[in-house]
């Protein structure tokens, strides 16, 4: 935090600094389905929101937003295999996986989310910067040392003759208290890894049939030397106060010694070989079904778990640092480099999706005709910082194996406070789960998500974007109940989205209307000037200094609470010093209540706009202004400061709206 701070009468807040330059990330979908509510809702419109808070906030030549398809891996592959299969698609996986892509980028444009690139990592020229920028990665973490080939057991379906990846082997997660409802080859669909020979009763989706295991050889990144680095890295972000708990405790899980969770049932041959394992600790907890040994390390571990299989007792891991997979047999794939004299290898889909913003850094720079060691400005600068927005089944990837090969990438010893110029350490911004009807829903689960462009029939985007960040994600799981989408909604209660809408298409709306109205009525469209009351501007002040501590704070549930809060001050104020002087028939004292109101407005339209981009570039629109009007610099000048004098702003016709309900909402109002 900084220690400047603006002064009003009767507080004094702290302000936060920003970075001079920061890239924001939004989590790569997947590049076999359309965007769902979860994208949409749970990710995107948050990184958006940010995006276009900082662009005011520190200029938006400052600041590059990306994102994109993930368009490789065995999920994709499977997905095409299947529909091909089945006479649903015609062409190659290429033209299956731009499909889904031009989907997505509609879905997202529809959404008014403001990425500088949207791009596919096997697509075009952002694909081909993606496959370079992939083989210096991993030859680079191989130079340092960095890298083990291991050789490990991967399922083999014997009827259809052919190794299984990912997707193709389906069975029950082996991590102790997983609820996931799909557990695949080495890791489930809530974001555990484990060994696949630890994998509870696969079964191969070709045939259907148990596959047996065969030994393959791959390259890992040496995760599990990273411990110490990554545990002081958790104590460091703990005391950052713009990164959630969420984050710090969910790697903190993972950097716990290895344990082993055995069934009681086999206590009995447990201590017949209990001799044989290596050193542990036993955990008896009577109140669980289940008994716990720790070890040391994960040499250990595996070795136990080994001796365990052999003798028929079946066991869970807990969470706990594995060497983190880089390469894999799928010919879907980014190309492996060929580091020594290992067969023809593929980039592992998650590695490569970690470093994939780099690429799209990179790959937008270039089309915009920066040089190629531009994106070094925003990645390896202290005075850039990167904001990665993800969910929170990704926190193992992005917040233990990422951090351990951006640190791995440097130059000079690994640490958790890089030197300008080297890789620096992103910030993670997680939400929780985005329920529906207050289930999971998952494409590969029971419940179904909606399409997040299905929810455009009954809600425009800013309805949805206001309802979304309303939602306090980044402090517990949130359930969406839209109630055209609710078999179980109370027919004589508020749709809870169009509710949270009225702040803007019920209040703010008539509170500018008045205003233009007003103004028009009495003055002509001359912007009114004079000075705004101290007690208006020390409100107006508050609200942006909250504002910006928590939009800094990733807070932006309390963003929309000081919108709600100075909206509803500004048509309070309005409401009672225009009906006086309408009474008073006082001339001056409606002038003054324009003045002030107008102030009001300003200070929501420009806070607003990051949240409700529309609506509030229209206001801008109408009064007149450009760019200038949402720069963060004129934050707390009033429009006489920022306008000539005689401006004049358009001419409002009757029942102009700038914030917009659907019209299905119109339709059921005159019902």
């Amino acid at each position: 935090m900084s220690d400047k701070k603006e002064k009003g009468k009767s507080f004094e807040i702290p302000r936060p600094e920003f970075p001079k330059r920061a890239v924001i990330t939004g989590g790569m979908p997947y590049g076999n389905k359309q965007l769902h509510f979860g994208h949409v809702g749970g990710v995107f419109v948050f990184a958006d929101c940010y995006a276009r808070f900082l662009r005011d906030r520190i200029g938006k030549d400052n600041v590059i937003f990306v994102s994109g398809t993930d368009c490789y891996g065995s999920p994709i592959a499977e997905g095409y295999r299947k529909l091909v299969e089945s006479g649903e698609f015609e062409g190659s996986i290429e033209d299956f996986v731009n499909k889904n892509h031009e989907s997505q980028k509609k879905t997202l444009e529809d959404y008014m989310i403001s990425l500088n690139l949207f791009a596919g990592s096997a697509l075009g020229e952002a694909g081909k910067t993606h496959s370079d920028y992939s083989k210096e990665f991993i030859t680079n973490l191989y130079k340092k040392g960095q890298l083990s080939k291991i050789a490990t057991k991967q399922f083999y379906d014997e009827d259809a003759k052919v190794f299984l990846n990912g997707r193709q082997v389906i069975g029950k997660c082996p991590v102790e208290g997983c609820q996931s409802e799909k557990a695949y080859a080495d890791e489930c669909d809530l974001g555990h890894q484990y060994m696949p020979e630890n994998l509870i009763d696969p079964k191969s989706t070709l045939s259907g049939k148990t596959p047996v295991m065969k030994e393959v050889v791959n390259w890992y990144f040496n995760l599990t030397d990273y411990e110490q680095l990554l545990k002081e890295y958790c104590e460091k972000i703990k005391k950052q106060k713009n990164v959630r708990k969420l984050v710090s405790n969910t790697i903190s899980e993972f950097l716990k010694k290895p344990v082993i969770y055995i069934k009681r049932e086999f206590s009995e041959k447990y201590e017949q070989v209990k001799s044989q394992l290596p050193e542990h600790e036993y955990l008896e907890e009577k109140k669980k079904p289940s008994f716990s040994i720790v070890f040391e390390n994960l040499e250990q571990s595996d070795k136990a778990a080994a001796i365990l299989s052999n003798n028929g007792i079946r066991y869970r891991t807990g969470k706990t640092l594995v060497p983190f997979r880089l390469t894999g047999n799928i010919p879907w794939g980014v190309p492996a480099p060929k580091l020594e004299d290992e067969e023809d290898l593929t980039v592992w889909v998650w590695p490569e999706s970690l470093w994939a913003p780099i690429s799209f850094t990179k790959a937008y720079l270039k089309s915009i005709g920066e040089s190629d060691d531009k994106w070094k400005d925003y990645w390896c600068s202290k005075d850039a910082q990167v904001y990665q927005f993800i969910g929170q089944d990704n926190i193992y990837f992005y917040g233990l194996a990422e951090m351990g090969m951006f640190m791995a990438q440097n130059e000079n010893q690994p640490t958790v406070d890089p030197e300008d110029g080297q890789l620096q350490i992103p910030i993670l911004v997680a939400n929780n789960h985005i329920l529906f009807l207050n289930k999971k829903a998952s494409s590969s689960g029971a419940v179904k998500p909606p399409m997040a462009a299905d929810l455009l029939d009954y809600y425009t985007p800013e309805q949805l974007r206001m309802h979304f960040l309303g939602l306090s994600l980044g402090q517990r799981s949130v359930s969406f109940m839209p109630k055209p989408l609710n078999p179980t909604a109370d027919p004589n209660e508020q749709d809870p989205v169009v509710k949270d809408g009225f702040l803007l298409s019920n209040v703010f709306n008539r509170i500018i209307r008045t205003c233009f109205y007003t103004n028009q009525k009495y003055y002509g469209t001359v912007l009114p000037r004079g000075e705004v009351d101290e007690k208006i501007l020390e409100m107006c002040k508050k609200s942006i200094l909250d504002f910006e501590r928590f939009m800094y704070r990733f807070e932006f549930h309390q963003c929309t609470y000081v919108l709600d809060t100075l909206i509803r001050q500004a048509s309070k104020y309005m409401s009672k010093n225009f009906a006086q002087a309408d009474k008073e028939e006082n001339a001056e004292l409606r002038y003054n209540t324009l003045v002030n109101v107008l102030h009001m407005v300003k200070t929501a339209t420009v806070l607003l706009h990051s949240l409700a981009p529309l609506g509030t570039e229209k206001i801008a629109d109408y009064l007149n202004m450009g760019e200038e009007l949402f720069n963060w610099d004129n934050i707390f000048k009033t429009l006489s400061e920022m306008t000539e004098e005689g401006h004049k702003h358009k001419f409002l016709e009757p029942r102009v709206d700038f914030f917009t309900r659907h019209s299905s909402q119109f339709a059921e109002s005159e019902e």
